[in-house]
């Protein structure tokens, strides 16, 4: 690949050439619309043999047989063979069709037939150049081998690994039955601010900005969860975002700064409504879009089929650590960690500590979905506590393939005592409590539940892929030295 991005290598003269030739001859390199009979798929699903079409592709290999050329075009939706004959396109536009190159797009106009091979093609009568490509493709065997460069040039990658094309396919009917499947529920797609005055509804660095005509720092949003409950208050009462998250932290396997989330809430319901709404969105979209509730890879099996297992956070921490693990020193606590091989930060308390035993030592333990529920109230600030113990909220958090991949939450709705819990997380930076969502919680906000689904994940486990950067379109890279 890197000698076919500079400018002057053999590969472009030999092309640039090949375009200049073709020019003489009348067929401009960059051409303009092409109105066709359909998408090759179409054309493919409603095939009759001597049936004219007109079709329109990029040249994805060429086989010249001499007096004849077959070769393979793909507009996106599928490949289709053609097949030129010098005779019944003349002489002038046989050769002509001689300097195209691999990667081209082109027109054609023909009639459809079997090949002896039983290969349906369209026999071209006429020809376009729509548009030269004067820089090669991929190797067609061997694809895009570079992982870099296959994120840095993925539409290379799309063009070159047809793995990677039904990948992204999915990804994209993923989305489409999510929302298909919250619609039918009665749930209403909203639009929430990317860009916010205060970056709240979770704990993350966000990205700052200055925004000129107010004089005045702005933030990407790190989520939309404060807006969305400004929605219940004002009578939404099943409302979801498909939404674009930045946080300004690491990359990683399964992290990227931005991200797509699926935000929903719910009036008058809690998290149990929460559990039934997210084990049959899942379910319906593995059978819908996957065909199969075995999803994830042949190395690490997922088995979506219900019921899901549930598990307190104490008794994962307890089956993990001992049953003592509750009644040790902060000394004795890390000095167990520490021997399971956890680097810890000397200022942690015990719930620190013991949250880095969930993060680091079970949660990628948790292969089959887990709902982990209970977790500490310090955690969560915008949850309910449990009734029977306020030292716990009633949230779970949804770990499968040893990814967290939905948390959700019975909603705090008292105005009181979110502010309470806002101001213990805010500390000594009083500015960082979000006064206008509490002003709206005062206005009151019904009980509810709610929930994220981190949608790149979740495509990486039903497809058994391991790097966040390959469900991405473009994912965020470090600049090339």
């Amino acid at each position: 690949m890197t000698d076919a991005i500079t400018s002057d290598n053999e590969y472009r003269q030999q092309r640039l050439a090949n375009m200049a030739a073709l020019k003489e001859l009348g067929y401009e390199p960059f051409g303009r619309a092409f109105e066709r009979t359909g998408r090759l798929s179409e054309i493919r699903a409603a095939f009759e043999e001597e049936k004219p079409v007109t079709a329109a592709g990029r040249l994805t290999t060429i086989r010249d047989m001499g007096k004849s050329i077959f070769a393979d075009i793909n507009d996106g939706s599928d490949r289709f063979q053609i097949y030129v004959q010098k005779k019944a396109v003349g002489e002038d536009v046989f050769d002509a069709f001689k300097l195209l190159d691999i990667g081209d797009h082109i027109g054609v106009d023909g009639e459809l037939f079997i090949t002896r091979t039983e290969e349906p093609t369209i026999k071209i009568t006429s020809w376009t150049l729509l548009s030269k490509a004067l820089l090669p493709l991929p190797e067609k065997w061997h694809g895009l081998k570079d992982v870099e460069s296959r994120y840095r040039q993925r539409y290379l990658d799309l063009i070159s690994n047809p793995d990677s094309r039904a990948l992204f396919n999915r990804r994209i009917a993923t989305i489409r039955e999510i929302r298909n499947y919250l619609s039918n529920k009665g749930f209403y797609e909203v639009e929430t601010p990317m860009m916010q005055q205060q970056a709240g509804g979770a704990a993350a660095r966000p990205f700052a900005t200055h925004y000129t005509a107010l004089d005045s720092e702005m933030y990407l949003r790190i989520a939309p969860e404060l807006y969305l409950k400004r929605l219940l208050v004002g009578g939404f009462d099943k409302v979801f975002e498909l939404n674009r998250n930045f946080r300004n932290e690491g990359l990683d396997r399964t992290h990227n700064p931005e991200f797509t989330m699926l935000e929903i809430y719910e009036a008058y319901t809690d998290v149990s409504g929460m559990r039934e709404l997210i084990q049959g969105m899942i379910t319906h979209v593995a059978d819908t879009v996957y065909g199969t509730l075995k999803v994830g890879s042949e190395a690490q099996p997922v088995d979506l089929s219900l019921p899901w297992r549930e598990a307190t956070y104490r008794e994962l921490i307890v089956e993990r650590m001992g049953d003592d693990w509750y009644d040790l020193s902060l000394d004795d606590a890390r000095a167990k960690a520490e021997a399971e091989g956890l680097d810890l930060d000397p200022a942690w308390d015990m719930l620190m500590v013991t949250h880095e035993v969930y993060e680091k030592l079970i949660e990628k333990t948790l292969q089959q979905p887990t709902f982990v529920t209970r977790l500490p109230a310090q955690l969560v600030p915008l949850a309910k506590a449990c009734p029977d113990d306020p030292s716990v909220v009633d949230v779970f958090e949804l770990v499968i393939a040893g990814q967290e991949v939905a948390p959700a939450y019975t909603e705090m709705n008292d105005p009181i005592e979110q502010r309470s819990r806002l101001n213990s997380q805010a500390g000594e930076d009083a500015e960082k409590v979000d006064e206008e969502f509490l002003t709206a919680l005062e206005h009151g906000m019904p009980p509810a539940g709610g929930m994220g689904v981190g949608i790149d994940r979740l495509v990486m486990i039903l497809s058994g892929v391991d790097a966040i950067r390959d469900v991405i379109l473009f994912p965020q890279l470090k600049s090339r030295e």
